[in-house]
């Protein structure tokens, strides 16, 4: 996992030196945009495709989502009260408030879960990373975590209605959806189809890592430490929350394992954009992602030893 996990470094500060030197005096919000677009609307749902069409649909399918949305919910539940607590000892904006519940619950788990979690368990694990996002983490973000934000920030309405037309809007949703169907239709899709959807998915990873540095952003000093509960609960407690999750539940093997890592990535990006749209303090969003993105190469090696 060494070796992976410096060739993620590497690639990361890749996107931060680009974002520093701006070769080609491109914009690097710019170019993260179109990377991340290229990424999630034409190269993942490659992926998504093909691995739910081709992956055995067994008990985990239905019970790894649910371990996720149990792992988020606790997550959210807790943080809230540790900062409804924290507010009786120090002063905490609704606008810092907001951004802190959110960065202690939601993961980064496709961006990095998926390059970290396919280089440790193989192919495999693939399937149980879209899952878990695009079942679990990506409907709550924009059902919960939007509604979150909205309440500590703009006060702007959501609906579900709002909230299902932008999942509806996400083209690997529906590559989900169509590989579950080929997939109970017993389709088996042809040769050259899957080599196709295999060249599809080969930029992913690179392009994710790179995505990463490039949205990487130099904090506020002063957030710090409001912020060091936020990174205990996303980084150390969602595991042990995960763990507990998935042994209730009967879980094992791969899936097993695939709940826990995913549990602790770090917090995921889209905290910045959710914190942006919902006048949040995104200053403080960025910090903890880049204090957790960091931290986290400390503390997922351990948790991939502890589960192995």
């Amino acid at each position: 996992m060494a070796e992976n996990l410096i060739a993620f470094f590497l690639i990361m500060a890749g996107g931060v030196f680009f974002k520093w030197k701006r070769p080609g005096n491109i914009d690097p919000d710019t170019a993260r945009h179109v990377i991340n677009t290229v990424a999630i609307r034409f190269f993942l749902p490659a992926l998504c495709f093909k691995v739910l069409a081709t992956a055995p649909i067994d008990k985990n399918t239905l019970l790894l989502p649910l371990s996720a949305i149990i792992t988020v919910s606790i997550s959210l539940l807790f943080s809230y009260a540790v900062y409804g607590a924290a507010e009786k000892f120090m002063s905490i904006p609704k606008k810092e408030k907001g951004v802190l519940i959110l960065a202690a619950s939601l993961g980064n788990v496709t961006f990095l879960g998926l390059p970290i979690l396919t280089s440790l368990y193989g192919d495999a694990a693939a399937r149980y990373v879209l899952l878990y996002d695009l079942l679990a983490t990506t409907p709550l973000l924009w059902f919960v975590g939007a509604s979150i934000a909205s309440f500590y920030g703009s006060g702007e309405k959501i609906t579900p209605k709002k909230s299902l037309k932008i999942l509806a809007e996400l083209p690997p949703v529906w590559a989900l959806i169509a590989g579950f169907a080929a997939n109970l239709a017993g389709i088996r899709l042809p040769h050259f189809l899957i080599k196709t959807l295999d060249m599809l998915s080969m930029p992913i990873v690179p392009l994710m890592m790179f995505s990463v540095g490039l949205a990487l952003v130099a904090p506020k000093v002063k957030h710090t430490l409001i912020a060091i509960p936020a990174i205990v609960i996303k980084l150390c407690l969602a595991p042990l929350i995960a763990f507990a999750a998935v042994s209730v539940l009967g879980m094992e093997g791969l899936a097993f394992k695939a709940s826990i890592m995913e549990a602790a990535m770090p917090t995921m990006l889209l905290i910045l954009v959710i914190a942006s749209q919902y006048e949040l303090d995104h200053t403080l969003a960025a910090l903890v992602i880049v204090m957790t993105t960091a931290l986290s190469f400390i503390t997922l090696p351990f948790i991939a030893y502890a589960i192995r």
